[in-house]
């Protein structure tokens, strides 16, 4: 499906944040990704994930939440990478910026969170309930919203692959700690990063089927 692209630049306080978004004809909604600690909006991962929501009718935008001067500092002492509240706010202002601008304030929106960013992403879907339809998370420390969990409202659906034992565990816990509706996935023989054969392809399918029901209302799959 053919999707028009552009670079955006959301501007937060002092610092502008880059973006690519991308959206297809007739778009059913629109999925705003919040990449993990040590990656950007190239990440191959997020980036595959977000072709197949896009060929199932869904927008992208795909966002760094550090400029590039935080990403240096950040390499180099690790001090931003996990500030949540920090990440929520911006995700928030990345939120604020799509339902202003003209060619996507219709569109439902949902968070698409990978590692540290889950967090952001929950936190900031407990922050905003009316601008944020749904949320996924992958490999994602849900944890690191902390009570804020209790106070999520969107459909929210947690992928973790079966042997990333640690982040699987902080997983468990945290859907007992959601309110809302949840669901956990787990993709067999799958390590953090799910580099496994197929793999991939499993938490895109998996991603796709959740925002095209939640965000556009429609089954896809």
């Amino acid at each position: 499906m053919t999707a028009r692209e552009r670079a955006v630049a959301i501007p937060v306080g002092e610092v502008r944040l880059a973006g690519t978004l991308r959206i297809p004809e007739r778009a059913g909604g629109i999925v705003l990704f919040a990449h993990g600690s040590g990656s950007s909006r190239f990440s191959p991962r997020n980036r595959h994930v977000a072709a197949v929501l896009e060929h199932a009718g869904l927008a992208t935008m795909l966002i760094d939440l550090l400029s590039e001067r935080e990403e240096k500092e950040d390499s180099r002492t690790g001090a931003l990478r996990f500030d949540i509240p920090m990440l929520a706010d911006r995700l928030l202002a990345a939120t604020v910026w799509l339902h202003a601008n003209e060619g996507t304030t219709s569109l439902p929106l949902g968070l698409f969170g990978a590692s540290t960013g889950a967090g952001a992403a929950l936190l900031a879907a407990a922050g905003r309930p009316e601008l944020i339809k749904a949320v996924v998370s992958r490999g994602g420390r849900p944890d690191l919203a902390g009570k804020a969990l209790r106070h999520v409202s969107a459909p929210t659906l947690l992928i973790v692959g079966e042997r990333d034992s640690v982040v699987l565990d902080l997983n468990e816990r945290a859907a007992t700690e959601l309110a809302t509706k949840c669901k956990l996935a787990i993709v067999p023989g799958a390590t953090h990063l799910f580099e496994e054969p197929g793999a991939l392809e499993e938490v895109a399918a998996l991603a796709r089927d959740w925002f095209s029901l939640h965000l556009s209302g429609r089954a896809a799959g």
